[in-house]
């Protein structure tokens, strides 16, 4: 479900923006981001604080370049979102050596501490440098050119990023086999 949250809205900002227009594409990109965020509710699974704050951010940068007409509004909503992922990640670290990625992942994923300080770090700047790179793009390049960074740079940076940390994470991680996996018999 949260796939479709993070995904669904960007992969149909892309087509309506190819079909029609920026305009048209950030309006749909705020209805479906809506209708996914009341789907999930009427699922009956919570959401979490970054989705909201993601769905604060398309409804009212979106809101502003369709009113102002202005798409310097919209390239500027994904360079805040990583931007504070960035800070949700660094900042805590940094001050109280909490470790977001943990907190997340632990249940799942046993590592040692400083693996899992060096995992948080590695995605808070990742996410700085996303969004580092959006704002680059968006103010460098054409829209379209933006536009198709947003679905396939984003995307393409994210699996790689993902598949790079998956092999890393592999050389301290042991899965949490659920009980009903492990052999009762063994010691």
């Amino acid at each position: 479900m949260k796939l479709l949250a993070d995904w669904l809205p960007i992969i149909l900002f892309f087509v309506v923006y190819k079909l029609s227009d920026l305009y048209w594409a950030t309006g749909v990109a705020i209805v479906s981001t809506l209708a996914v965020m009341a789907l999930i509710k009427l699922r009956g699974h919570s959401i979490e604080t970054m989705q909201w704050v993601s769905l604060a951010l398309i409804v009212v940068f979106g809101g502003a370049t369709i009113l102002l007409q202005d798409e310097r509004f919209i390239k500027l909503k994904p360079t805040l979102l990583y931007g504070l992922f960035a800070v949700a990640l660094l900042v805590p670290q940094l001050l109280s050596k909490t470790l977001l990625m943990q907190k997340l992942m632990g249940s799942k994923i046993s590592m040692p501490g400083d693996a899992w300080a060096k995992l948080n770090a590695a995605w808070g700047i990742f996410f700085a440098l996303l969004g580092a790179a959006n704002w680059w793009v968006a103010n460098t390049f054409s829209t379209d050119a933006w536009v198709n960074f947003k679905l396939f740079g984003t995307i393409g940076l994210m699996i790689v990023f993902i598949i790079g940390q998956a092999f890393w994470m592999n050389r301290f991680a042991t899965a949490e086999m659920p009980d009903a996996l492990k052999d009762k018999d063994s010691p």
